[in-house]
């Protein structure tokens, strides 16, 4: 930056001062013509006219104002005279002594060596074709403009230095208000993985960091969420599996505790344990049914399937269990659905919503299953008139081991697991299950699915 400031002036000081030497000298190349200087000039004369000495001096005074030397050129390219008196009657042949008695006015500015060489031409003014009749030869000194370049370049580089300190003051102000709230965001994530504190994050210094912390905090509600999620489904898988391993060996004790029980007894002991391994065996398989579709990269078998007849016979499947309890299953399809979907886990969507609402249906009621879709969607909805969920239950019922009516449950041997699942094979269908549901009318799940499966 210094330097481009620098030549500037430089550049700058050179033609305004070559300026106004050049009007001087212009100046005295007319006093020259008027007086006939340059036809009546001895320089070794003792006799000089006033005219002349006039002229002598206001060279001299030029010369030595600007430090610098002045020689006139008579047309012959012989010096009449020299400021320096050394090359008076010497003949100077140079390409810009040349060049001026062309007209051309040359300047050159040698910065090395320290002097401005510049050509003035000497013209007469009564001539009608303007011949030059001398040049004046004229070299200054730059000095001044050499010490004043010093000068400025020592004022730019301290400018410098003192912008750069400022800079360099002012960024580490500015990254230290600017970091400073990162810094203690870092801090508190420090904390929190550590251990250290479980509290939220707040830095509310700009609103950048407030976005953050709130991002932060979500996060950390959510990670909260899934590891108070993860130990509540941990206790119930121990929960469950344990309660029919206890009930086996409470009946194994027992029969243990009586060597002559009669067969009678040994057969009904035998059986309740044979039906608590099948309810630990219904348990393992929906636990590993469910860890399977948890799984990120779980992959569907997608065939295109008519979900009308798949319905259709899933109904039939589950009908005598309906007859059991007088209930009737209808199948309303408003039109024929084709979609791409798994047919097998399209099955359990289905069989889950259907049996869930025999079984948690009243004597005599009914369930109706309704098809119908739209040009992105099939919607499959499953309406009971059972004796509905509680309003309070609704955003539980999805989650594992989740039971409105634990006791009702144990009857029907749910295992709580069932509606999980089912989500999980809505999901992996990128579809959505929704339930709406009045206490002691009814409820009704509606699963909404592409009709063309785009994948992940």
């Amino acid at each position: 930056m210094e330097l481009v400031i620098v030549k500037t002036y430089e550049v700058k000081a050179v033609e305004q001062r070559s300026a106004t030497v050049q009007n001087q000298l212009m100046v005295l190349a007319n006093h020259l013509i008027a007086n006939e200087f340059l036809a009546s000039y001895n320089p070794n004369s003792p006799y000089k006219l006033e005219s002349h000495e006039i002229i002598e001096a206001e060279l001299d005074m030029l010369s030595n104002l600007y430090e610098g030397r002045v020689m006139i050129i008579g047309p012959n390219y012989k010096v009449i005279l020299d400021t320096y008196n050394i090359s008076e009657g010497r003949t100077m042949i140079s390409e810009e002594v040349v060049k001026c008695f062309r007209g051309e006015n040359i300047t050159n500015y040698d910065g090395e060596h320290g002097y401005i060489e510049m050509t003035t031409p000497i013209v007469s003014t009564t001539d009608a074709d303007n011949t030059v009749q001398g040049v004046m030869l004229t070299s200054i000194s730059d000095q001044t403009i050499t010490s004043t370049m010093r000068s400025l370049n020592r004022n730019a580089m301290a400018f410098e230095i003192i912008t750069i300190v400022m800079v360099v003051t002012f960024s580490f102000i500015v990254s230290g208000m600017l970091t400073g709230p990162f810094e203690r965001i870092t801090k508190a994530i420090a904390e929190l993985k550590a251990g250290y504190s479980n509290d939220p994050i707040s830095v509310k210094s700009y609103t950048e960091t407030v976005h953050i912390s709130d991002a932060f905090n979500q996060l950390q509600s959510r990670m909260k969420t899934v590891d108070d999620s993860r130990k509540e489904f941990v206790s119930n898988v121990s929960h469950e599996l344990k309660t029919p391993l206890t009930s086996m060996k409470v009946l194994a004790d027992s029969l243990i505790a009586q060597p002559d029980a009669p067969a009678e007894l040994y057969r009904e002991f035998m059986e309740d344990i044979a039906s608590e391994i099948d309810r630990e065996n219904s348990i393992i398989t929906d636990l590993l049914a469910l860890t399977k579709m948890d799984m990120s990269k779980q992959e569907l078998n997608i065939t295109s399937v008519n979900i009308g007849d798949l319905a259709e016979i899933i109904l039939k499947r589950l009908r005598p269990i309906a007859r059991k309890k007088d209930i009737e299953l209808t199948l309303e399809e408003k039109r024929e659905v084709i979609a791409d979907v798994d047919e097998v886990k399209m099955s359990l969507i289905m069989t889950n919503l259907v049996e869930n609402a025999i079984k948690y249906n009243k004597e005599h009621g009914s369930v109706t299953v309704t098809l119908d879709s739209d040009f992105q969607n099939f919607i499959f909805t499953v309406g009971d008139s059972g004796c509905g969920i509680p309003e309070e239950s609704l955003p539980f019922i999805f989650d594992r081991f989740y039971r409105v009516d634990k006791s009702h449950s144990r009857e029907i041997g749910g295992t709580g697991l069932g509606l999980a699942i089912t989500r999980s094979a809505v999901l992996l269908h990128r579809g959505t299950i929704g339930v709406v549901s009045e206490e002691g009318t009814g409820s009704t799940f509606t699963v909404t699915i592409p009709l063309n499966y785009t994948g992940a």
